[in-house]
Formats: structure tokens, sequence, C-alpha cells
């Protein structure tokens, strides 16, 4: 599963999500690499072209700048997908190979797409084709220049249709890992919505630092309520790394919560000779 920063030309991708914030945090992380790396950003949104500007406006980017040099474009899907009033592959295959031959004349280092396909549900004729349209992408993607993220709804979509559609491209797509190595924090979000970092391998002396800064971002990001940190896949935390989450803890905000799950039994009986298992804001949870 390639991390945003992983993406190269001729990868269609999927982001199968369960909430906004999943989305959010993908999509605002995808735009932002792609204007960075020269390329023309796409957008397709079945929803409001104006929330989904203030979202990516959340996430840092420029977007006066970028979408008056043409950079950014954000459009809705009742002018791409549906434009006829129905959705013909023909079509909009036809359309995004134009779309990849005009940036590449524009100077750009390619295309990249993204798009919400919620308006496949919408029952408008051809939609019953969804499923064709992304099996013969591969073709489109192969011959280079462009590269696409598309978005599923978990809620939204049936889980046997969703299955099929997810094999339609060439992996799933994830956030960026806040650190790697002998230490891996991979970010993600749960069916509410909370924001979630699960743990991976040995936290220690050498390690200390990345640890560290992995959590400061967590906490700092713009997100609301509490923060889970799964811990199941750790091997080893020393009493630096423990007291990280108390300090990261208790830079959260008043009313939000830092939750550590599956904590070693050792771990936890730290916490408590030192009495940080009565830090308000910090709950520890030891491993089954």
């Amino acid at each position: 599963m390639p991390e945003i920063k992983d993406i190269r030309p001729g990868d269609h991708l999927c982001l199968p999500f369960t909430h906004e914030s999943e989305q959010r945090a993908v999509l605002s992380a995808y735009v932002a690499d792609g204007l960075e790396r020269g390329e023309r950003v796409v957008c397709i949104t079945g929803g409001s072209t104006a929330s989904l500007l203030a979202w990516l406006g959340g996430g840092g980017v420029d977007l006066t700048a970028a979408m008056v040099s043409g950079r950014l474009e954000v459009l809705p899907s009742s002018d791409t997908y549906l434009r006829s009033g129905r959705f013909d592959p023909d079509e909009m295959i036809a359309e995004l190979r134009r779309e990849v031959a005009r940036t590449s004349r524009s100077g750009f280092k390619g295309l990249r797409m993204s798009g919400e396909m919620d308006w496949a549900l919408t029952g408008a004729s051809g939609t019953e084709r969804l499923e064709e349209y992304e099996r013969r992408l591969k073709g489109l993607y192969g011959e280079g220049g462009l590269v696409g993220i598309c978005h599923y709804d978990r809620r939204l979509f049936p889980p046997h249709r969703l299955e099929t559609l997810i094999a339609c491209h060439l992996d799933t797509v994830r956030m960026n890992a806040l650190c790697d190595g002998r230490l891996r924090v991979l970010p993600t979000f749960d069916p509410d919505g909370r924001r979630v970092l699960n743990v991976i391998g040995t936290i220690d002396l050498a390690t200390a630092p990345a640890w560290t800064t992995a959590l400061r971002h967590a906490t700092d990001a713009d997100a609301g309520g509490d923060l889970l940190i799964e811990m199941s896949e750790v091997e080893f935390i020393d009493v630096v790394g423990l007291y990280a989450l108390v300090q990261a803890a208790a830079r959260l905000p008043a009313g939000r919560r830092l939750s550590v799950a599956n904590l070693a039994a050792t771990a936890v009986r730290v916490c408590t000779l030192m009495g940080w298992h009565e830090t308000v804001q910090l709950i520890t949870k030891e491993a089954d």
C-alpha cells in the first residue's frame, strides 16, 4: 500500500474511507504534493466545490495562486462524469486523454486527478458501467503522464461492489508515515473520524527523537476529538518514550485526551509507579 509521497506517474489508486476526516487528510496531502512536484491538479467532487476548497485551504495550499496559474482546478461531478446527464466510459476516457495532452502542452510535469465516486450511486444512466470504466483506465494510466486517486465512501457503497471496485485499481493509498525505520508511526482514522497513530517497532534512545516529533506533529494537527495511539505492535518502549506520551497529552487543548491502547503491562506499571497515570488527559489501557 503506497503512501502519498510514494505516488508515481501511472499510479491509479483507490481511497476507500470511512470518515470525512480521513478523506480530508489524504486529499490535502495529495494535492499539496502534486503542486510541489509541478503537476497540474484536478479535483472532482460530488458535493460542494466551496467545501472542498475550504478543506484544501485548511491544509496550507495557496488556493488563489494555484488556481490563477491553472495548477489547480476543482470541478463538480455534474460537469465531468455526468456532463451529458449520463455516464459514458468512452466519453470520459477520451476527455481524460485530452486533458493529459493539454497538461503536457502547458508545461506541467503531469496531471494529478482526484475523483469522488459517489455520483455513481445517483441512478443516472450509465452508472452501472462504473466497474467497466475503472478496469479500462489501466490502459490510459499505462500511457504515462497521469496519476489518480478514486475516493469511495465505505458507508455508501455496498461491500461486495466496493471490493470489486477496489480490485480495479493498482492499490489503495494511505497517509505518509510520521516516521519510518526501526520505529514506524502510521497515521489513520477510525470510523468515527478520530485520529489514530499505529505504532510499530522499538521506542528507545535511538528512536526517541523521531517518536517525540511524530507525537508533536499529531497533537499539533488541526483536528478535534481524542487521539488514539495503538501500540499492540510495539516491541519495546523505554521510560523516555513513555514520558513523551505524558508530554503529548499535556499539550492537548482542554477537553481532548490521548488514549493509549494495548500498552505492554510492564509499561503500564511504570506509568503507575511514576504517577503518570494521574495525568488528566492521558488514558492507558493494558494489552489483553
